[in-house]
């Protein structure tokens, strides 16, 4: 298997660096995006193969456009759908929410 998904294997991408005194999260969202992931995780939703699956379904271009929370938050949006935990309209309208709280 040789996806986007798959950088550990292709080669020409260089050297990850490796920051000690970098932070775990940039951004206060990616803190939330992880304690979220833990917490439908936790109760059975989906599992870590699935979760991985989801991320690897995303199409390349964005995958190599997003950071790698929104590939998460991409993940966590796509299982929970599917799985029926959420609508399409319940997460439109939850993120429209976000964005007037933050504008």
């Amino acid at each position: 298997m040789n996806g986007v998904h798959d950088m550990g294997g292709m080669h020409g991408l260089g050297p990850i660096v490796h920051t000690p005194e970098e932070p775990v999260f940039f951004n206060e969202w990616e803190g939330r995006v992880f304690a979220m992931l833990v917490s439908v995780n936790g109760v059975g939703h989906f599992n870590t193969d699935e979760f991985r699956h989801a991320m690897e379904r995303m199409h390349p271009v964005e995958y190599m456009t997003v950071s790698y929370y929104e590939h998460w938050l991409h993940a966590t949006e796509t299982l929970l759908q599917e799985k029926g935990a959420i609508t399409a309209e319940e997460l439109k309208a939850a993120l429209a929410k976000v964005k007037e709280a933050h504008a």
